[in-house]
């Protein structure tokens, strides 16, 4: 039988969330989780949030392993059944025949996948592209801008890593000036927060690198507010988004940003290694590529899509994410997220020796948490949950910053966030 590529994409499914569970041979878990979703739909997001019965059909979706409880989801998510089938299944139509299939067959679905890319994000699709992670995005417009040495840059010293190093290598190499604010948090003074961002502006400032959602406290910063100061300075705003889209309830547009960047394989759930760049579309023309393409100051997107042979079986497995998302839902990711972070914090926040660095606010933080035991090293907690409980977390030592990040999932239980709780207590107890 011919391969018929109008087919092949039908079959891969990228296109709308009422796809995620229509297989013809749909299995008990995916029919089960349909049903659940049917029965809630009508059910508000505030009270589905601790609904276990309801997550247990979500939890089913994945195939954690039952030997840890993984609590370290901010690093990287797995993603759920319906994308690790689809991305093995492209990988093996890729070696049938890789220049064919890759290129003259999955190649076709970047558009539409594009298209479901902007609406997720909420803004035109000549202003996505689709790349491997949020560093890649954000180093692509940080190389990419155009500084002379004099020009100023405003970032926290409680941004990533990568950006930091990226930043920094622009100074060397440029002799651009880099302004730092040092924040401290958590905080819930919006005032606070802008002011510490305005104050650092000056008539020499070109752009400001703003972190949507901390990644070590989870701590939700204002960006459109910041971003408004800036742009009635002329200041370029670029938003570090790695851990925000699909976590919670907002649209890139909505930010003020200029440029913002996101990994897909943390909170979309999509296969390791995919990410997404976001350009204003007046931007597009002026900022170089950081792989060279034809046409490097042509105003469309696709200039920064030139990677060469890229893992096309991972990108467009991309679509199931985005299926599995809209299945769900935002609003009631949203708020589980939100109820589980606060479900555990709630439980500790009163333990002698329990310091809690993330705020229970949902405008101020959703998923991530972060604590810390008075007179202990974050290290210690971290190696007793593993050692005692098989919790599986992360120890943060970043600026002034010092504890041990938990971050949950939608398929994560009550009952997993219990014996977090008891390794906490017992751990401050000792």
């Amino acid at each position: 039988m011919a391969f018929n590529r109008r087919n092949f994409l039908q079959k891969a499914g990228m296109a709308s969330a009422a796809a995620f569970a229509s297989s013809l041979f749909q299995p008990a878990w995916s029919r089960n989780l349909e049903k659940a979703l049917n029965k809630c739909s009508a059910t508000p997001p505030d009270e589905l949030a601790s609904d276990e019965d309801f997550w247990y059909y979500i939890q089913q979706s994945f195939t954690v392993s039952p030997s840890l409880i993984n609590l370290n989801n901010g690093g990287v998510s797995p993603a759920p059944k319906t994308v690790q089938d689809a991305m093995k299944r492209f990988y093996d139509y890729s070696n049938e025949a890789p220049s064919y299939y890759m290129w003259r067959v999955l190649d076709q679905g970047r558009e539409p996948l594009r298209a479901n890319l902007a609406k997720l994000a909420g803004c035109n699709a000549e202003e996505i592209a689709i790349n491997r992670n949020s560093s890649e995005g954000l180093e692509t417009v940080i190389f990419g801008l155009t500084l002379k040495e004099g020009d100023e840059v405003v970032l926290s010293k409680q941004d990533y890593p990568n950006v930091v190093h990226a930043w920094q290598q622009r100074e060397q190499r440029d002799k651009v000036k880099l302004v730092w604010v040092n924040l401290e948090l958590p905080s819930e003074d919006e005032s606070y927060l802008v002011k510490q961002y305005v104050n650092a502006f000056s008539s020499k400032t070109k752009a400001v690198n703003i972190t949507h959602i901390i990644n070590w406290t989870g701590q939700i910063l204002p960006v459109r507010k910041i971003a408004d100061e800036a742009h009635k300075r002329g200041i370029e705003v670029v938003v570090d988004g790695a851990h925000s889209l699909a976590h919670f309830a907002f649209t890139i547009p909505e930010l003020g940003a200029d440029y913002f960047a996101s990994s897909l394989h943390k909170w979309l759930y999509a296969p390791i290694g995919s990410g997404v760049l976001y350009v204003r579309r007046e931007k597009i023309k002026n900022l170089y590529p950081l792989f060279a393409a034809n046409d490097t100051l042509t105003n469309d997107i696709r200039k920064f899509e030139q990677l060469g042979t890229r893992p096309f079986y991972i990108e467009q497995a991309i679509g199931k994410a985005i299926e599995f998302h809209d299945a769900i839902g935002i609003e009631r990711k949203q708020k589980r997220l939100h109820y589980l972070k606060n479900y555990w914090m709630e439980k500790v926040k009163d333990v002698r020796g329990v310091k809690l660095l993330t705020s229970l606010n949902p405008k101020w933080g959703c998923a991530i948490g972060m604590v810390a035991i008075e007179g202990k090293k974050p290290s210690e907690l971290d190696a007793f949950l593993f050692n005692n409980y098989k919790v599986h977390t992360t120890t943060i030592n970043w600026e002034n910053i010092s504890g041990v990040r938990i971050t949950p999932n939608v398929y994560t239980t009550t009952k997993n966030l219990d014996t977090l709780v008891e390794g906490i207590t017992n751990f401050a107890r000792l």
